[in-house]
């Protein structure tokens, strides 16, 4: 098959990865990739926001199938501008995107749908979302309504910090559009994770769980970030608790969204947080509810997620994308796989680019390196993000995947490289604690 993957992320070289993993040969292509794509793929000079750019290609080039992997564009409507020339294109349409693009909007699906989630109040005006403050409980989450590249959450263990995110968001303009809308929304306690669900707009098929850590520093401390880490399976999500978010929070979603006319094709990645036995009770009433809604392979999750996937990943988009997908689609492998970011220095805050990295080399064996913000230079590959490399173990356990990510990490470097060293710690202490 011809596929063109729009984006230059780690999430994106993964599924570019995972796509060249299949027995069929595919031609490749990235839109505009990075230095790690150019090694399995052509990188195009158009960016993933460029709809017309990717439209004139695809019109001219006919590809089978284009795969949108960041938000930005699908909330755009990228996936609606190739529909109109008549190509397949994994990713929901603008209308659909809107569960990710905003955080109000997805409220009210869930509220429509009967998921359980917690609650929240949105508003325009910070002195009506300050006075608000009162009717909820310590730590409160304030949210900005729209895509802040994973930095629009701030979880207030005070009222004062809470009033101060609204005043960022609303009155400093801290996420410029974004942030024009805020909710104030009920803290939720428990455990995190991700279900990573494929659907073509009726059927729905669970990705294996994973677990994403977004806090920057060891011990979850230190501002949030678009992730440092992750591993699937997640343990906080049992086998017993799969067919309960596929029944009563999935399938509500995309039958909701499909009530309203709108069909939703791609991922719909669900973050819920997993109250324990004896944990503060949602008003929900319900122990597993939905943080949030994404509308794409979550970053770094999909690192760790499409390692483990077996069979052809291109026939399973291709029949989620023109409605025709099958539960058989999708083949688990029997691994274990964890993700390691190594960043740049002063990441999620400001940070320089263009230091070398060293030690890449090729991939092998239980580990493969995914570049998500590098790019070519004169003399090699360069850092040109935030978050620079996702380096991945694979293994038969946990212990054996982290492991093989840590130790294929120690002999890659670049000026003011740093990686959190404790990737998959719930999941130790869960093992611990038995």
């Amino acid at each position: 098959m011809k596929i063109l993957v729009a984006g230059s992320g780690g999430r994106e070289h993964a599924i570019l990865w995972r796509l060249s993993q299949d027995e069929e040969k595919h031609e490749l292509y990235a839109a505009p990739g990075n230095a790690g794509t150019a090694s399995i793929a052509v990188n195009l000079p158009v960016g993933a926001e460029d709809i017309a750019g990717i439209t004139a290609w695809a019109e001219k080039e006919r590809p089978d199938l284009v795969v949108v992997g960041p938000e930005a564009p699908l909330v755009a409507g990228l996936v609606d501008a190739l529909a109109a020339k008549g190509i397949p294109a994994f990713g929901p349409v603008a209308a659909g995107a809107r569960m990710e693009g905003s955080k109000r909007f997805a409220k009210e699906i869930m509220k429509a749908a009967g998921v359980p989630t917690g609650r929240a109040e949105t508003f325009t005006d910070a002195a009506a979302a300050k006075a608000a403050l009162a009717g909820y409980s310590l730590p409160v989450v304030i949210k900005a309504d729209g895509l802040a590249a994973g930095k629009g959450v701030v979880v207030a263990e005070t009222r004062a910090e809470a009033e101060k995110a609204i005043d960022d968001m609303l009155v400093g303009n801290k996420f410029g559009d974004a942030g024009a809308e805020v909710l104030v929304e009920e803290f939720l306690d428990g455990e995190e994770c991700s279900i990573l669900a494929m659907t073509d707009g009726e059927t729905v098929v669970l990705l294996p769980s994973s677990q994403d850590h977004k806090r920057v520093f060891d011990g979850d401390k230190g501002p949030n970030t678009g992730g440092m880490g992750a591993y699937s399976p997640a343990p906080v999500v049992t086998d017993g608790m799969l067919p309960e978010i596929k029944e009563k929070i999935i399938l509500p979603v995309v039958r909701e969204l499909r009530r309203r006319g709108v069909v939703y094709r791609g991922i719909l990645y669900a973050g819920l947080m997993i109250t324990p036995e004896g944990g503060r009770i949602a008003a929900s009433g319900s122990r597993v509810n939905v943080v949030e809604f994404n509308a794409r392979f979550g970053d770094p999750e999909t690192e760790a997620v499409l390692p483990r996937l077996g069979g052809n990943f291109a026939k399973a988009l291709l029949h989620a994308a023109t409605g025709s997908l099958d539960e058989a689609d999708i083949v688990v492998k029997d691994c274990v796989a964890a993700t390691v970011i190594a960043a740049s220095a002063g990441y999620p805050g400001a940070y320089e680019k263009g230091r070398k990295i060293s030690g890449l080399g090729a991939d092998g064996g239980s580990t493969v390196v995914f570049h998500c913000g590098t790019k070519a230079g004169a003399d090699g590959v360069v850092t040109a993000g935030g978050r620079v490399l996702s380096v991945t173990g694979t293994g038969a356990t946990l212990r054996e995947a982290v492991d093989a990510a840590y130790a294929r990490l120690a002999g890659i470097s670049f000026e003011g490289m740093f990686y959190r060293r404790d990737i998959a710690h719930r999941a130790f202490e869960r093992q611990e604690a038995k």
